[in-house]
């Protein structure tokens, strides 16, 4: 029978993954609860980190591979938040990647990096640098309210 802790990194790898891309998932309030549970807060932010990180690279491979048609269509990423995506990585370059944590503009700039081939090391290190530091920010301030 597996552990509450077991079930716990698990179910935060899940919720963490399905939460970079389309799905309405909060991986934030799982891992808050883990957290308050009293479930090691260094594991907990690598699986969050993680699993957020690996939703992000299959919406910069539906990019990548599918194009910007079929990853709105997977994606339900509408044509307009594509091109305001396109149009937010043009601006600020590499550096919005630190930011695919953020809802709703998040998703669309990380099938945008796919569609415009981004380097992969590039989007590998600096989505998760944005991720992992939401992750450490959140954690302490679970801890702190508990």
């Amino acid at each position: 029978m597996e552990s509450f802790a077991d079930l716990g990194y698990l179910g935060l790898f899940a919720a963490s993954f399905l939460a970079a891309t389309i799905l309405p998932l909060s991986s934030e309030v799982v891992l808050s609860v883990l957290l308050v549970n009293g479930l090691l807060p260094i594991a907990l932010v690598a699986v969050a980190t993680v699993g957020n990180v690996l939703g992000s690279l299959t919406n910069y491979g539906l990019g990548y591979w599918a194009g910007p048609k079929v990853a709105n269509k997977w994606l339900k990423i509408s044509e307009e938040e594509f091109i305001r995506a396109e149009q937010r990585f043009k601006k600020y370059g590499l550096i919005s990647l630190c930011f695919a944590w953020v809802p709703v503009v998040g998703d669309p700039i990380t099938v945008v990096a796919g569609v415009l081939r981004i380097r992969l090391l590039w989007f590998v290190l600096l989505v998760t640098a944005g991720k992992l530091l939401r992750y450490i920010v959140i954690s302490v301030l679970a801890l702190q309210v508990n």
